[in-house]
């Protein structure tokens, strides 16, 4: 039986899931440089919302790394930190999105493609890294939430700068742009529901477990 499947709820004190959030860390800070230049070089508010995920999740699952082996109520209140985060970054592309609509011209599409499509590549590999331990408590869970909201994001990107070149509008990455942003609202909700649910029915300060409200 697997390490995941030893405890009733996974809390990522595993030797392989440590090194396999290395890997991770390392694939999104480098494409998170990538992206992000792409991004402001080809004006593409799709290209620089996935930059800004890839870079919210390398702080993110840095964090996640730190508190591996603390106390379930430690880890929780880091999962509500990188809950609040991740709402933080969905409410800033939807208020750079809304100022690019008054900006004039389409995005460049060509690197649009190119640079979508090599961050699909990384992020599909992240998500087979992480792929045995996408279940357990909220710090691990929102590890995978993060990895599978990177690949849909860079789904969405090579959509985008098809219609793009297909239409010569910038209303298709635009689109895209704001559908991310509810993506990553949603899975901070999720995140957020399972984290306070988890501190609610932590240990108390006399040892002894509180029942989760129903």
């Amino acid at each position: 039986m697997s390490s995941c499947c030893e405890s009733k709820t996974f809390d990522g004190t595993s030797r392989a899931y440590r090194r396999a959030l290395f890997a991770v860390i390392a694939i999104n800070a480098i494409m998170f440089v990538v992206e992000i230049s792409a991004g402001y070089l080809a004006r593409s508010q799709a290209l620089k919302a996935d930059a800004l995920d890839f870079g919210g999740d390398a702080a993110t699952y840095a964090i996640s790394l730190a508190v591996i082996g603390m106390s379930a109520s430690v880890r929780a209140k880091a999962s509500l930190f990188k809950a609040g985060s991740l709402a933080l970054i969905a409410l800033f592309i939807l208020g750079s999105t809304l100022a690019r609509i008054f900006a004039d011209g389409a995005p460049e599409t060509l690197t649009m493609s190119l640079i979508g499509a090599m961050a699909l590549v990384a992020n599909l590999v992240s998500v087979l890294i992480l792929l045995r331990w996408r279940d357990g408590d909220s710090n691990v869970r929102s590890v995978w939430l993060c990895s599978r909201n990177d690949a849909i994001g860079n789904v969405g990107v090579i959509g985008a700068a098809g219609l793009v070149a297909l239409t010569g509008s910038p209303w298709p990455d635009l689109v895209v742009a704001a559908v991310l942003a509810g993506l990553f609202l949603r899975s901070s909700w999720s995140i957020t529901l399972q984290a306070l649910g988890e501190l609610k029915s932590g240990p108390r300060s006399d040892g002894h477990p509180v029942e989760a409200g129903r």
